[in-house]
């Protein structure tokens, strides 16, 4: 029987499972462990189910020599340091696929709500600023007929791209549209591109300079992939109409942000993924992965 250690508390019938071949450990807080109170917590664990606030690098690695499997409990595993996990036979996997569904509806959702202006209408219902019909008041972007650009044509941005076919949207992806053209053209840049070197602050001042000055950037993926202090000055500077994010970095970003005073613009909490079902499917894909790498079988869902 191997020792297994959870870094958050997940009520799914998945880690019943788990708990019935192996003895499992959750971590007890609401939050996440620190670096150092993770290390202290694996300490002698055979198996690690961590989500993505949790980083497993070679000082983790170095702390938990037992370590043999890790199960990221999401689709990207940037918060993985993939060669210290390789370079000691720690087998890797992930969730891909199970969320794809749930994330192209929250991508558009934030979509629709940028789009038509939805906080401003509910928030002027609430604060009194509804008085009558108004004919220019509360005005935005029609999505038929306008420009859908997808940066990231993985699962998920073609599930996004279905969908913008239903409301009669053109959709450019990205490769084979160049990155400058497709910012150029689109009335909607939406990013779905894994965080990684070449895309850390791929949408930079340089880029937010190429979009209309009227036209939405919606973000789903990561938040490192925007330059947030970027995207804070081109919303004041009406550089963009607007910006739904579900993803900043850190998360959760600071009140006292400079991003969040920046006008048009909608963050949610990292909500992609949460149905009852993703998150259920998400559990048990993460069990299967350390019940096949603890028995000694590949990862149903091995990261490469």
């Amino acid at each position: 029987m191997a020792r297994i250690a959870v870094t958050r508390r997940l009520p799914f019938p998945a880690l019943e499972r788990l708990a019935a071949a192996h003895e499992v450990v959750t971590w007890p807080g609401v939050l996440p462990p620190s670096p150092g109170e993770l290390r202290a917590f694996a300490a002698g664990a055979d198996g690690l189910l961590c989500l993505l606030t949790d980083r497993v690098d070679a000082a983790l690695l170095e702390a938990v020599p037992s370590l043999r499997a890790v199960a990221v409990y999401a689709v990207g595993t940037d918060n993985v340091d993939g060669a210290a996990a390789r370079a000691r036979g720690v087998a890797v996997g992930n969730t891909p696929g199970v969320l794809t569904e749930a994330t192209a509806d929250l991508a558009f959702a934030l979509l629709l709500a940028a789009a038509r202006r939805l906080p401003d209408g509910e928030r002027a219902v609430r604060e009194g600023g509804w008085r009558t019909w108004e004919p220019a008041g509360w005005l935005g972007l029609e999505l038929h007929g306008a420009t859908l650009g997808i940066v990231g044509a993985g699962r998920i941005g073609q599930a996004v791209a279905r969908r913008a076919a239903g409301f009669g949207m053109e959709v450019l992806l990205h490769r084979p549209t160049p990155l400058e053209e497709l910012l150029e053209r689109s009335d909607v840049v939406s990013l779905h591109v894994p965080l990684g070197d070449a895309t850390r602050h791929l949408i930079d001042a340089v880029a937010l300079e190429r979009m209309k000055p009227t036209a939405i950037l919606v973000n789903t993926a990561r938040g490192g992939i925007v330059d947030q202090e970027a995207l804070a000055d081109a919303l004041h500077a009406g550089t963009i109409g607007a910006a739904a994010l579900d993803v900043t970095d850190p998360e959760p970003l600071p009140a006292d942000h400079p991003l969040l005073d920046a006008p048009n613009l909608i963050v949610l909490p990292h909500v992609g993924s949460a149905t009852d079902a993703t998150r259920a499917r998400m559990a048990d894909m993460a069990v299967d992965n350390l019940l096949a790498a603890l028995a000694g079988d590949p990862m149903p869902h091995a990261v490469a």
